[in-house]
């Protein structure tokens, strides 16, 4: 990965470290809550955007995508899929792309937030920057146990049962982050 690849990803976790973390915690169920209403809307396609950008649209949205899903602490499925699904591209090939291009904006958006932690005091042991490692590794485990699973009901169900999948699963998490906020 190039620098010029991983800046988004920094920019995104240097924004966060700057941000309050209640103002970063409402944010993110605005961010959860738009995602989950557009993907409940079923299809996301127009007649402007009918297919992919060019190289330079392409390198643009991967950027913000990139930035912000280091900013949410995020995958970058949550915007990759909304994105591509925008430009007409088939919601399992969608979630397809997303499941490849995971893995490299998980590995810098933590790279991002090892560099703006480095130096906090008072962080909890185990404590890499403001990567806890016991939930790094619990989230590695997790998340390779279900892929297959994941992969296997992404070719099984219809995309607009995937889409209603999606949407509840996103809203559940604001619904979640929000009642964290609210109490």
């Amino acid at each position: 990965m190039t620098v010029r690849r991983l800046a988004p990803l920094l920019l995104g976790a240097a924004i966060a470290d700057h941000l309050a973390s209640r103002t970063l915690q409402w944010m993110f169920v605005v961010f959860m809550f738009a995602i989950a209403v557009q993907f409940s809307r079923g299809t996301t396609t127009t007649r402007a955007h009918t297919r992919l950008p060019g190289i330079i649209g392409m390198n643009f949205a991967g950027m913000i995508i990139g930035m912000v899903s280091a900013l949410f602490g995020v995958g970058g499925g949550s915007l990759s899929v909304p994105f591509l699904t925008w430009c007409s591209v088939p919601v399992k090939r969608a979630i397809g792309t997303s499941a490849a291009i995971g893995l490299p904006i998980a590995v810098g958006g933590a790279f991002g937030y090892i560099v703006a932690g480095w130096n906090e005091p008072d962080l909890p042991p185990w404590s890499f920057g403001y990567v806890l490692l016991p939930a790094f590794a619990g989230i590695v485990v997790a998340s390779t146990a279900a892929a297959p699973l994941g992969a296997r009901l992404a070719h099984r169900l219809s995309e607009a049962t995937l889409r209603r999948i999606f949407a509840l699963f996103v809203a559940l998490l604001g619904i979640w982050m929000l009642w964290g906020l609210l109490r």
